[in-house]
């Protein structure tokens, strides 16, 4: 089928004649230069639960300016038509914690590849977490249209115990970094609560949020009081959880086997922190797939051989092979039980209102820019979450933190009048089975329509890029 068709009122009508209500045939508007009209699709608006059917979704200057029933909507001549009938449309997931190439000036195509590998997968934004000053211009080429890429917020290079050994370190490079225009400060661990408590002053000074890891000295409790804005990697989550003698043990600082953790889990403990955590207006980027690669990776060829390795290099996929080489590791049944209770921390998140957000941590440990997503879904509904809930903190649960937490004035994550078309149209309902957010006829950024045959194009010469390695 293809996507791009006549509306199915011209093709009743003369081509200058459109229906109206009484079925008769009256003069058919001008549509506005640039008009992209989803006729007849099944809509998932993100903003109520559950599918809207039948639906004409009209596009103009990279914003939705119209949504109604298909026979209420005129589509004014001129515009390009994208069938719908049969199909699925919902807005652009969001990867919440990706990684672009660091360094003042990365291989330009390295960058480029990684950016269209997120908009081959239905990713429409992404937020940064490994900053350089290049990536800020950058963002702005993406926006303007120069770039074909995911809408980027862009993370300041981190604030951890080296960067930051002393509170004016940290209050420096919080100054620097909103004078330069970062969308958040990432962090990372090693921040001492002396310098965690300056830097905390001085970003509500400067309007500059923060997020990732919890700085031991910190403490997740201390973070979350103290105006973090989102928890990535549901860092200290485990540990908050903890027993007090094993939080006496952590106190010290003498290590902990991953045994000792979790089998020192107080149940109690989950409901308060859940609470703290909604209190706070916490958002988490729980990076349930990458945890696993961490801690549940003895063999690494199984996740080489997964079909997305075609598209990295071979020096990325040697990277990664190391990489497993050094992870931690635990007995099978620690590990096991370490999972199973950050799965019950998540769903007890996402139960209770709080904000989950998707994020993979990509391109970090066998997680491809874009593929890594639809397996961290996958981890996601394996821990307990509705289908709703995971499409939500791809879509509306962002939009929401863009505008509460970064401070910018965008909309988008719904399917409504007003908000930025970030859009995917999918030929089969994602609610019904999240497997068919991969069924993808196209993708939309900012109004761009991409389609499947494009990014199919793309792909093959990705991987040929990368052949024989």
């Amino acid at each position: 089928m293809s996507d791009v068709t006549m509306p199915r009122f011209v093709l009743a009508c003369a081509s200058s004649l459109t229906l109206v209500a009484s079925g008769a045939c009256a003069a058919q508007p001008q549509a506005a230069p640039g008009t992209i009209a989803f006729v007849g699709v099944d809509v998932l608006p993100m903003s109520a639960p559950g599918v809207v059917e039948d639906q004409t979704v009209v596009v103009v200057d990279g914003v939705i300016t119209e949504v109604g029933a298909s026979a209420d909507v005129v589509v004014g001549q001129g515009a390009t038509v994208i069938d719908g009938d049969g199909r699925y449309l919902m807005p652009g997931l969001a990867e919440m914690h990706a990684h672009v190439p660091p360094g003042n000036d990365p291989p330009r195509d390295a960058v480029e590849d990684i950016l269209f590998l997120y908009i081959a997968n239905g990713v429409t934004s992404i937020r940064g977490m490994l900053g350089s000053a290049y990536q800020i211009p950058l963002a702005e080429e993406i926006r303007r249209g120069e770039v074909l890429g995911p809408n980027f917020y862009v993370g300041a290079p981190s604030i951890n115990g080296n960067s930051a050994p002393t509170p004016e370190a940290a209050e420096r490079l919080i100054r620097e970094h909103a004078a330069a225009g970062y969308h958040l400060q990432k962090i990372h661990p090693g921040v001492s609560r002396e310098a965690w408590d300056r830097m905390v002053a001085v970003a509500e000074e400067v309007g500059l949020t923060f997020g990732g890891h919890v700085p031991a000295d910190v403490g997740l409790v201390h973070a979350m009081e103290t105006g973090m804005s989102t928890v990535d990697h549901l860092d200290g989550y485990v540990q908050a959880v903890a027993s007090d003698d094993v939080v006496a043990q952590i106190n010290t600082g003498l290590p902990i086997s991953l045994e000792r953790l979790v089998e020192g889990v107080d149940e109690s403990k989950i409901d308060e922190i859940v609470a703290l955590s909604v209190e706070h207006d916490v958002y988490v980027v729980p990076t349930m797939y990458l945890w696993e690669n961490l801690y549940g990776t003895e063999d690494p060829e199984p996740f080489l051989s997964q079909p997305e390795m075609i598209y990295v290099s071979a020096q990325q996929r040697q990277g990664w092979r190391q990489q497993a080489q050094g992870s931690p590791r635990g007995s099978p049944e620690a590990v096991a039980a370490f999972f199973e209770v950050r799965d019950r921390i998540l769903k007890a998140l996402a139960d209770a209102g709080a904000p989950v957000m998707m994020g993979t941590d990509s391109p970090q440990m066998f997680n491809v820019p874009g593929f890594a997503l639809h397996r961290e879904i996958d981890e996601m509904a394996g821990a307990g979450m509705t289908n709703q809930q995971i499409l939500e903190s791809g879509t509306v649960v962002v939009g929401r933190y863009v505008r509460e937490h970064l401070g910018l004035d965008e909309a988008f994550g719904t399917i409504a009048p007003g908000q930025r078309a970030d859009l995917v149209l999918l030929g089969s309902n994602p609610l019904a089975d999240l497997d068919n957010l991969t069924d993808r006829v196209g993708v939309m950024v900012r109004g761009q329509w991409v389609s499947r045959e494009e990014i199919d194009a793309g792909l093959e010469a990705l991987a040929a890029k990368h052949a024989g390695g």
